[in-house]
């Protein structure tokens, strides 16, 4: 089975503003018995589901990649690793760039990025019936060069940034006060067991007033995940309104 994955091994800076150019994906085979989402936690949408096709690629190197773009495919590689992070033999795949431009300009970079998608390797693009084989895949970049897919097992713990999804800015104190919404991080980073790394983390501002803040420490999740950051860094804060647009009101 095949799950996306952010940055890969050679993860990139946290919500950059200019693209990326990798992707990352998880192939996992059968192995121990998975975690599962719980309930009040955010799971992907089913709705969502889409199936990346790909195909067999026999050589690597610049001049291979380049025709390969040219020709509208974007190279790509397949990790074999046991853990997710360390190692692996590679196979070399291709898929098609209009596919993938197209999932990360509806879905959006962050989503994208924390996304499980369904990769299916075939003989050939246009054929329907020869395909090599299906998997799941996370994967996630703006307008790649390359993807590259991991495969590892389902107890693989995967370095994943997790986009924030901020609610309750209609019934905020502070908000409804006039101060302004601070956003400091759009996503965080957590070491993710396979099965159950999410679409999104719910970041709830119903009761935050004037000056308060959230820090990493106060995001729920999943009890498997793993913060990587500091608990103590800060995601989002109500400011007070600034001196000059007090006056102005006056």
């Amino acid at each position: 089975m095949y799950l996306p994955r952010h940055h890969i091994l050679t993860r990139l800076s946290p919500y950059r503003r200019h693209f990326s150019h990798s992707a990352a994906a998880v192939l996992r085979p059968p192995g121990p018995e998975p975690l599962t989402y719980l309930d009040g936690f955010p799971r992907p949408d089913p709705k969502h589901d889409e199936t990346i096709l790909a195909i067999p690629r026999a050589d690597s190197g610049k001049n291979i990649s380049t025709k390969e773009r040219r020709a509208g495919r974007l190279p790509s590689i397949v990790f074999e690793q046991e853990d997710g992070q360390h190692g692996g033999n590679k196979r070399l795949i291709s898929v098609r760039t209009d596919q993938i431009r197209k999932l990360v300009n509806h879905l959006g970079r962050s989503f994208f990025l924390s996304r499980l998608f369904h990769l299916q390797v075939r003989a050939h693009f246009d054929s329907e019936d020869d395909f090599v084989e299906t998997i799941h895949l996370k994967a996630g970049t703006d307008a790649p060069l390359n993807v590259t897919f991991i495969r590892a097992p389902s107890n693989a713990l995967l370095k994943v940034d997790v986009p924030l999804v901020f609610r309750g800015e209609d019934v905020s104190p502070g908000l409804k006060k006039g101060a302004s919404l601070n956003t400091i991080k759009r996503t965080v980073k957590y070491l993710c067991p396979a099965d159950i790394i999410p679409p999104y983390i719910d970041v709830d501002l119903s009761e935050l007033d004037v000056g308060q803040k959230l820090v990493m420490g106060d995001l729920k999740v999943h009890p498997a995940l793993k913060l990587l950051q500091s608990r103590d860094e800060a995601v989002v804060k109500i400011m007070g309104q600034r001196v000059s647009e007090l006056q102005k009101k006056k």
